[in-house]
């Protein structure tokens, strides 16, 4: 099988799994504990801190490690509404957010806080003028991710940054799938909270990181016994904490490469869809994308037959299929996309191991696939 579906998950690095063996069977002890097991596990939870800061750019001092994306966007939304605002809060977003970070949203409306959604143009960018119209004085966060996961269009963060500070707001950024692919530097960003999971950058899966800088204030959306500053209580998953700073190392020693092959890799693999699987639509193409990233669309198909269809490839589809009918992705929605061509839509999202020969491999596979679609239509 060619994998293609590096967006929802990558595979652990070799070397990051060498790296973690170790703490699977010899190097057990809790990192809180005094003695000499105890001290091996805090040397490694304190490597890994400074490994992820590596990555961003920052101090270890702002990382707070969490299980994952997920935890690290609950954390940073509620945390911040409960202790600037109260209940009183307001928080922009964009309407092509992960559900990690609109659930939460819907989460806060519900519980009395201000959610205002902006939407965004044909190419799944935010504009930073809307941005500012949906500020307010109670204000306390914007949140907007750093690239977009379906469609991989790359947002003007730094903009947006700008202009929540000048309303007295924090920036926060959900960069999970950006992070290892493209630079993500907090100070370059100009962000104040930014949400990373260790899966997307061939690291283990249950494992994040939050970047508070320094002087931000959070309220914990756990109690325990005050581990990670008191910000995410719970003994530390030593293994997991190893892999994640090994994964982060390597992703801030080989990015620039990875994203220059990436780019022509996928650049050559749409070329290759266009001359065999005519008409296609490339979307977010006049974006600024993730180099690794192709939303595309084959009109006259559905995608779920074509992945019904396909051999070799394993990708993912812009909708999904129910006895009811077509559920649109709500990302192709909000970029005005007609059902029709929403539900042709795949995406395929390449990796660090993907080759060549995969490319062309998977394009005659896909190909195929996009003939018998239409031709059975």
């Amino acid at each position: 099988m060619i994998y293609l579906d590096n967006n929802a998950t990558t595979p652990i690095d070799p070397r990051v799994a060498e790296a973690m063996q170790p703490y699977l069977t010899t190097h057990f002890g809790n990192p809180s504990s005094r003695h000499a097991f105890g001290r091996r596990a805090r040397e490694a939870v304190d490597r890994a801190r400074a490994q992820v800061a590596g990555l961003l750019g920052c101090r270890p001092d702002e990382i707070v490690f969490t299980s994952g994306g997920t935890e690290s966007n609950n954390l940073a939304l509620k945390g911040v509404c409960e202790t600037v605002r109260g209940s009183g809060a307001h928080v922009v977003t964009s309407t092509v957010e992960h559900p990690a970070v609109s659930e939460v949203c819907d989460r806060l409306e519900s519980d009395g806080c201000g959610v205002s959604r902006v939407g965004v143009d044909d190419n799944g960018l935010v504009t930073p003028s809307d941005i500012a119209a949906a500020m307010r004085q109670e204000t306390a966060v914007v949140s907007i991710m750093h690239a977009q996961n379906e469609v991989g269009a790359i947002q003007p963060i730094r903009e947006i940054a700008k202009i929540a500070h000048e309303s007295g707001a924090l920036m926060h950024c959900d960069a999970a799938q950006s992070v290892g692919k493209i630079e993500t530097r907090v100070d370059a960003l100009g962000v104040d909270l930014m949400s990373i999971a260790a899966h997307k950058f061939y690291g283990p899966k249950g494992v994040g990181a939050l970047y508070v800088r320094d002087g931000v204030q959070l309220v914990p959306q756990m109690q325990g016994a005050g581990h990670e500053r008191g910000l995410r209580p719970g003994t530390e998953s030593v293994l997991l904490l190893v892999g994640m700073g090994a994964a982060a190392q390597l992703a801030a020693e080989e990015i620039e490469a990875r994203g220059d092959l990436l780019k022509r890799l996928r650049d050559g693999l749409e070329d290759r869809l266009i001359e065999r699987a005519a008409p296609v639509i490339i979307h977010a193409a006049a974006a600024p994308r993730l180099p690794n990233t192709c939303s595309i669309a084959f009109p006259g198909s559905r995608a779920v037959d074509i992945l019904d269809n396909l051999q070799n490839v394993a990708c993912s589809a812009g909708s999904a299929c129910h006895e009811e009918g077509l559920s649109i992705s709500p990302v192709l929605a909000a970029m005005g996309l007609p059902a029709d061509i929403a539900g042709a839509t795949l995406r395929l999202s390449l990796g660090r191991f993907t080759t060549a020969r995969d490319i062309d491999a998977a394009a005659a596979d896909l190909a195929a696939a996009v003939d018998r679609s239409r031709k059975s239509g």
